[in-house]
């Protein structure tokens, strides 16, 4: 299975459970996103391509940001290897993972609090930090 159905895969996922959590219907989406009725039902069933400002307009429209619809999803590990077609790639390092999760909002706090301090992590990882030099 090539690699651009893996991401339309989560997308259109995405799409569909934002879409359930606001309780709001695909026509809705497409009045707010100016996207066509008939253009996010065929997305919402996996039969649309949509080009990058397609899936900005119902990223904007969802009020989620478009990284999240794109990277995040409800399907587990063995769900995106098979429709990866293997081994899915994955953007965080081993040791980490990204989950989507129903939490109350003490639970969502306390999560949000801890992302922060692994998001500082990262990017400290990632950026390595220039070491002073001590006479």
């Amino acid at each position: 299975m090539p690699i651009f159905s893996f991401y339309h895969q989560i997308f259109f996922t995405n799409i569909l459970r934002v879409l359930d959590e606001r309780r709001m219907t695909q026509e809705e989406l497409a009045e707010r996103s100016g996207v066509s009725t008939s253009f996010i039902s065929d997305l919402a069933n996996g039969r649309a391509n949509p080009s990058l400002r397609t899936m900005e307009a119902i990223a904007v429209a969802l009020e989620t940001p478009l990284p999240t619809l794109l990277e995040s999803t409800d399907l587990d590990r063995e769900a995106l290897d098979e429709l990866a077609g293997g081994k899915a790639i994955q953007s965080l390092p081993q040791g980490y993972q990204r989950i989507s999760a129903i939490l109350t909002d003490y639970q969502a706090f306390l999560v949000e609090e801890w992302d922060e301090v692994n998001r500082k992590k990262l990017r400290e990882q990632a950026s390595p930090k220039k070491k002073a030099i001590v006479r």
